[in-house]
């Protein structure tokens, strides 16, 4: 059986076990703050990032002919968010109730993906939407946009700067109208008889933690006067991605060596010992050593009598 405990010699003379017995006292008093001025160890995480992605969000009112009926039409496509991975695919987005019941198609496209990641380490939004055509009602034959390819990415790593990017590639074409678009500032578009859609381009925006991309924000005002419908506004997003970074862990605290320092003659001594080496449990260790100095000696004295007597004897 594995023990800890120390025992002395049952021969030995009493004189001299009782100065052992004062020496180990010493060591474990020694010893005690030592062990007591150990720091305990921590350990603790940063939290998870988040991350969103959506491919289409309309915000419209529809107006009906008699304009006192007004039928919201919010829709979203391929809406994700993390921190658990997630995906979306879906192609198109079909409302009812507005074309005299009949279903109109919002959106249809060839690519429309979201995928939003996030862990301890990483957040990540991303979409990709490519040949796509966005319709209103009361303008089944006219488009309100068409676009060949857009996309955006938010990324957020802990620790680092956030990354905010959107594109839009290829052609745009607004109320059959084809449009060049620039990043300076909004673009917009009026066409006779139909109505007016305002286009601001590849906007980001990023903080510390946080980053967001919109590939195309629109603000839309169509007067269709077909199909039962008297006027279109508000607002529709394409390819928008967001992120927040991860929480990151605490840095462990330093240890820091108990000790002693040599000072100059003529350096003042501080009321705060931790400035100079020291701690609150310098007056203990130095306790401990004196006693143990004393009882080693004591033994030693102790031991030298022994010896001489059984000399004489």
């Amino acid at each position: 059986m594995n023990s800890n405990t120390v025992r002395l010699p049952a021969r030995l003379p009493a004189a001299r076990r009782r100065a052992l017995s004062t020496a180990a006292a010493a060591v474990a008093l020694a010893a005690g703050p030592a062990l007591l001025a150990a720091p305990m160890a921590h350990a603790t995480g940063g939290g998870e990032g988040r991350a969103s992605a959506v491919v289409l969000r309309t915000d419209l009112d529809v107006s009906l002919l008699d304009k006192t009926v007004h039928v919201p039409l919010k829709a979203t496509l391929n809406e994700v968010q993390a921190p658990a991975s997630a995906r979306k695919t879906a192609l198109t987005v079909t409302l009812d109730g507005v074309e005299q019941g009949r279903p109109v198609s919002v959106l249809t496209a060839d690519v429309a993906t979201a995928k939003a990641t996030a862990d301890a380490r990483r957040a990540e939004g991303h979409t990709n939407l490519a040949h796509a055509t966005l319709h209103v009602p009361g303008l089944p034959l006219l488009s309100l946009i068409e676009v060949e390819k857009v996309t955006s990415r938010a990324v957020c790593e802990a620790g680092e700067q956030p990354v905010a990017e959107a594109n839009l590639l290829g052609r745009v074409t607004v109320l059959g109208k084809r449009v060049t678009l620039t990043a300076g500032g909004p673009t917009k578009v009026d066409v006779p008889g139909v109505g007016e859609v305002t286009l601001d381009l590849s906007t980001t925006r990023t903080t510390s933690r946080t980053a967001a991309a919109t590939a195309l924000a629109l603000t839309v005002s169509v007067n269709p006067l077909k199909a039962n419908v008297a006027d279109v506004t508000g607002t529709v997003t394409l390819a928008e991605a967001t992120c927040e970074s991860p929480t990151a862990p605490p840095k462990p605290a330093e240890a820091r060596t108990v000790g002693v320092q040599p000072q100059s003659a003529g350096e003042p001594q501080q009321a705060n010992l931790a400035e100079t080496g020291g701690s609150s449990l310098t007056p203990y260790l130095a306790g401990g050593s004196l006693a143990l100095l004393t009882a080693g000696s004591a033994a030693l004295t102790l031991t030298r009598r022994a010896r001489a007597a059984r000399g004489r004897g």
